[in-house]
């Protein structure tokens, strides 16, 4: 476990613009709507009617007054402000936002921006990491509200961020290992680009929004024990339940119960093995993490699957993109209807 020295790290989150409850979870202010508002999908552009202009202003003001986004010239402005308003008022009825997380995500998210989830995502995550030291769990965290790019090399499972990716291909500013993450297939090449390592480790809160450090999860790494601590601290933050996680290589049990794909990918190619099914080589390549998931508390556990335990994958598409949804875990996880901590 590395260590990070006092500093404050996924600023840009917002998560400074929410109050704590006594138990450490967010609530909005004011403030974090002004933030929602803010973003250039809701600021009026230039085009924009004098309505809208208002009906921002107004909003900017007072973030959750009852308004309706009537008498906008552009009717399209006006769905989008109907589709940002319901989404508010939703997050708004919970106490807090780890419980709007779970409601909307036992719910339906149909029409919700993946902006907004994902704003969401990175809000819950950031208090769930909250007093964690350790740079490698940290930035294995980073995958459970970004997109990442996947390279496997020189014995190394390589995640960098897939917007830093791009970005960096736009401005022809890849360096080998951005090259390698941007071309799906392509041979492997010398890693230039900054691999998260104790050395660097350190260094890993001051650049934590710039989310352009790669991170290597391949068997024995930090990462892979990272990904683990990651998922640990999250799971009991959202659910209230402590677990152990731990990484495997591969799952050997002839008893096999219960499993979680924490991705569209991996959940396919685990309902596939669990089913009996044939699964090409191509597809188990995909696979990049396992681990083995145990409760310490059974209480909530489904009696089908107390005392198994739960086995969690990861994995890459046909493009090595990585999206992982920690949605999943709210109806994969083998736990009863009960109220959850958050």
């Amino acid at each position: 476990m590395t260590l990070l020295s006092p500093g404050d790290f996924w600023v840009a989150s917002g998560h400074h613009l929410c109050d704590l409850d006594e138990d450490g979870r967010l609530r909005a202010t004011p403030d974090l709507w002004r933030a929602f508002l803010a973003r250039p999908e809701l600021v009026p552009p230039a085009e924009a009617c004098d309505a809208e202009r208002a009906l921002h202003a107004r909003l900017m003001e007072h973030p959750l007054a009852e308004v309706q986004p009537v008498g906008l010239a552009d009717p399209d402005a006006a769905e989008n402000w109907q589709v940002f308003l319901a989404f508010r008022d939703r997050v708004a009825a919970e106490a807090t936002l780890e419980a709007a997380w779970l409601k909307l995500f036992r719910g339906n998210v149909a029409g919700i921006p993946p902006l907004f989830l994902q704003m969401l995502t990175h809000l819950v995550t950031r208090a769930a990491m909250e007093g964690e030291g350790d740079a490698f769990a940290l930035r294995a965290a980073e995958c459970l509200f970004r997109t990442q790019r996947a390279a496997i090399t020189q014995g190394a499972t390589l995640l960098a961020d897939e917007e830093v990716v791009d970005a960096r291909h736009a401005d022809g500013d890849l360096g080998a290992l951005g090259r390698l993450l941007s071309e799906a297939g392509a041979p492997p090449r010398e890693v230039e680009l900054d691999v998260l390592s104790a050395e660097n480790a350190p260094g890993y809160k001051p650049r934590s929004d710039a989310h352009d450090m790669a991170l290597d999860i391949a068997e024995s790494r930090e990462g892979q024990f990272g990904m683990a601590r990651a998922l640990e601290r999250f799971t009991r933050h959202i659910f209230g339940e402590t677990v152990r996680i731990r990484p495997v290589p591969v799952i050997e049990d002839r008893n096999w119960t219960w499993h979680v794909g924490l991705d569209a990918e991996a959940t396919r190619i685990a309902n596939a093995l669990w089913d009996g099914k044939k699964v090409t080589q191509a597809d188990l390549a995909r696979i990049l993490w396992l681990g083995v998931l145990e409760f310490e508390e059974a209480s909530r556990v489904l009696p089908r699957a107390k005392g198994k335990p739960v086995y969690l994958a990861l994995a890459m598409d046909a493009a090595q993109r990585v999206r992982m949804k920690p949605q999943n875990l709210v109806s994969g996880l083998p736990l009863t209807a009960a109220e959850d901590a958050a």
